[in-house]
């Protein structure tokens, strides 16, 4: 029988187990998987915005997967340190597969990134979305607020701060998170991008999304976009790939008059061109505003400053330019890409394949793609581990990995600790005239898990 470790419980991590439980070249395979955290399902739990129903139900292919009986999970479990070093995992399992993403975001590398009242997008969501590691938001004294970033992440948090809380009561929000935004004063929101529309990352799907929230008035700047070739050319704009094309008809849409999903009591604006040079602070070193120098095409993809600045107020500013694996100890680590080196999946160290170790996901290929780019990558590094089968299934196991953890003193969270949560959070829900609804802090999983 050959064990394998999959450390890591979002898709890629998902899609390796099932892939290995699948095939049938090697039969016998039983997989556990870890995740530090005690409920699993990664960023479809921890980033895919409360409101955005129909891709969390993702978790229900996720979930089939985790209830088979060759899979288990393992929650509640941290490797990289004592006592769980990456070398002590090869000594419990016959191979190990780590899908851990990548956990740090891009900073802007500008002065006054350091003020309060700037943080970075992945922050705000793992707060509105129950992560026990987020800090909280204090929302009462923002009146505008600005996202840098052009990309799905960036949409996400702005609509989540341009819509009203009875909207998003429905969904999981945490109580906090939801009570904070209730009383939010945000009634303006910039969302700023350096380059133009035709390069934005954002799905058309989810940027239309933006001019459908009640009471909230999107606009676009026609002089910004005219700016853009594709924008100005319809030749141009033919050879762009199709969501760009429809990016640009939904703004110009907004450029010719407000989009108003109601009465106006908040605004979104979506600006281009305009690169973040500054971090404005008052005397309170809080922040106050954003700087950007205005920019334009250079003919080769890219933008070029102008030398003309533009002063935005904003008492709130969250960055949206992209993540960073982080380095897990004990395995090797490329900071230039923020993953680990691999071939077809294999980690390399000193140049040469480890066999044994595995990597797939955003730590393998940096953060790129959509969840189900995560399926074919986790396949080739499945496919590399079986190329290996032979050799790994001979190295003896000192037995059941399960008992080597607590052991050592770890306290996993098994499948019925995680289900307990889930009835622990519609019993939350239930209490608060609400369907379910996540536990945010690491005391009350722990204690809905039974380990407290």
């Amino acid at each position: 029988m050959l064990r394998v470790a999959v450390v890591g419980s979002g898709p890629s991590g998902v899609y390796a187990a099932q892939t290995l439980v699948g095939q049938r070249e090697v039969p016998g395979v039983r997989v556990d998987v870890l995740d530090r955290l005690p409920a699993p399902y990664g960023l479809v739990r921890y980033g895919v915005a409360p409101d955005h129903e129909k891709i969390k139900s993702l978790t229900g292919n996720l979930r089939s997967v985790l209830e088979d009986e060759r899979i288990r999970f393992l929650g509640n479990v941290e490797i990289g340190g004592p006592p769980l070093t990456t070398a002590r995992m090869l000594e419990l399992y016959h191979a190990v597969v780590y899908c851990v993403g990548a956990a740090r975001d891009r900073m802007l590398g500008i002065p006054g990134e350091e003020l309060a009242g700037v943080h970075s997008a992945t922050a705000f969501v793992s707060w509105y979305s129950g992560h026990p590691d987020a800090g909280s938001f204090d929302l009462r004294g923002v009146r505008s607020a600005v996202v840098v970033g052009a990309g799905n992440v960036a949409v996400d948090v702005t609509r989540i701060l341009a819509r009203g809380a009875p909207e998003l009561a429905p969904t999981d929000m945490p109580q906090p998170a939801l009570g904070a935004l209730a009383d939010s004063g945000v009634r303006r929101v910039a969302m700023v991008a350096r380059r133009g529309p035709s390069q934005a990352k954002f799905t058309t799907k989810e940027l239309r999304e933006l001019g459908t929230l009640p009471g909230v008035d999107i606009r676009a700047d026609a002089a910004e976009l005219a700016l853009d070739p594709a924008y100005a050319d319809p030749a141009v704009a033919e050879s762009l790939p199709a969501v760009a094309r429809r990016n640009l008809e939904v703004l110009r849409g907004w450029a010719e008059g407000p989009a108003a999903g109601g009465d106006g009591q908040r605004d979104i604006a979506l600006r281009f061109y305009l690169r973040p040079v500054e971090v404005l602070g008052g005397p309170d070193g809080r922040v106050r505003g954003m700087r950007f120098e205005r920019t334009l095409p250079d003919g080769r993809g890219g933008v070029t400053g102008t030398g003309a600045y533009e002063d935005v107020a904003a008492e709130l500013v969250l960055r949206s330019v992209g993540y960073l694996g982080v380095p897990l100890p004990g395995l090797p680590f490329d900071p230039a890409t923020g993953t680990v080196p691999h071939a077809a999946g294999r980690v390399v160290r000193a140049g040469r394949a480890s066999v044994g170790e595995y990597v797939a996901g955003w730590i393998k290929r940096g953060p790129t793609g959509v969840i189900g780019t995560n399926r074919p990558c986790a396949k080739e590094t499945v496919s590399s581990l079986l190329q290996d089968a032979g050799a790994l299934a001979r190295r003896e196991l000192p037995g059941d990995p399960l008992d080597a953890l607590r052991a050592a003193g770890l306290r996993p969270v098994e499948w019925r600790g995680w289900l307990a949560i889930e009835a622990a959070e519609e019993a939350l829900g239930r209490s608060l005239g609400r369907r379910s609804v996540k536990i945010p802090d690491w005391a009350g999983l722990h204690a809905a898990a039974g380990l407290a």
